[in-house]
């Protein structure tokens, strides 16, 4: 995640630079392969869908990842120094799947 201001930003560099991203992010996929269960993908347009109806918008999303962990701490250690922290107030969050109720 990040503010779109910083997508933005980052849309605008030399290929050098989105080449020197993509060489980082791939440093960091090799590093965690064993606890990489999707390597995920970048995100682009939203939809917003509500009782309202349904709008174009934009978020701080930028893509996602899977990842298997013993816990979610063990699964947020695996993002320390992560490559998205190249943009300005980059950050990553994780979050846990949680079972479905009587299923």
């Amino acid at each position: 995640m990040a503010p779109i201001s910083s997508f933005d930003e980052a849309m605008k560099g030399t290929p050098k630079d989105m080449e020197k991203g993509m060489e980082e992010w791939g440093k960091w996929m090799k590093k965690n392969e064993g606890a990489i269960a999707d390597e995920g993908a970048p995100l682009g347009k939203t939809k917003r869908i509500s009782a309202k109806g349904i709008s174009d918008i934009r978020n701080m999303v930028g893509g996602y990842s899977i990842i298997e962990a013993e816990s979610l701490n063990e699964a947020a250690k695996l993002f320390e120094n992560h490559p998205h922290f190249m943009l300005k107030d980059g950050y990553v969050e994780v979050m846990e799947f949680v079972p479905m109720p009587g299923m």
